[in-house]
């Protein structure tokens, strides 16, 4: 159970940054992401996705899979991240709650629609599959390649 990848995007609609460490501030999310403090409801922290939905996903439709498609901030391998809602957990020296399933929305269907492949159709594959929404509990820095532990 790792951190494959790292992003965060500056501002809205701006290309996501791939980064091999974030700081985080606890209640805040990663520094330097269009999302820092925004705390409209729980879960606006931090988003995370599973590896392994991105590249099934791709599979599907015959293309090379892209891991910052989705948005998320962190992207993970090795883990089932819908089984960590309401449950606490480290990565790195930081400490996470998941809150809520990070649902697909229409900015994600659009980013992914090709000739054949319409936003509805991406949305529906992705409902339940997109990952989790977590809150920062903890200040400290996530680096790629950290190993989740689920014992928080």
């Amino acid at each position: 159970m790792i951190i494959e990848r790292i992003f965060i995007s500056p501002e809205h609609g701006a290309l996501q940054v791939e980064c091999e460490r974030i700081t985080v501030q606890a209640g805040l999310g990663p520094i330097g992401d269009r999302n820092f403090g925004v705390t409209l409801h729980p879960g606006q922290n931090l988003t995370l996705v599973e590896a392994e939905e991105i590249e099934r996903f791709f599979a599907l439709h015959g293309q090379a899979p892209d891991l910052s498609v989705t948005r998320r901030n962190l992207v993970t391998r090795g883990v089932r991240l819908n089984d960590l809602m309401h449950t606490e957990f480290v990565i790195g020296n930081v400490k996470l709650r998941g809150v809520e399933l990070c649902e697909p929305c229409s900015i994600m269907g659009n980013n992914m629609r090709t000739e054949s492949l319409t936003p509805a159709a991406i949305i529906k594959h992705w409902v339940s599959r997109g990952g989790l929404r977590v809150d920062v509990l903890t200040s400290g820095e996530i680096v790629r390649g950290a190993h989740l532990q689920t014992d928080a």
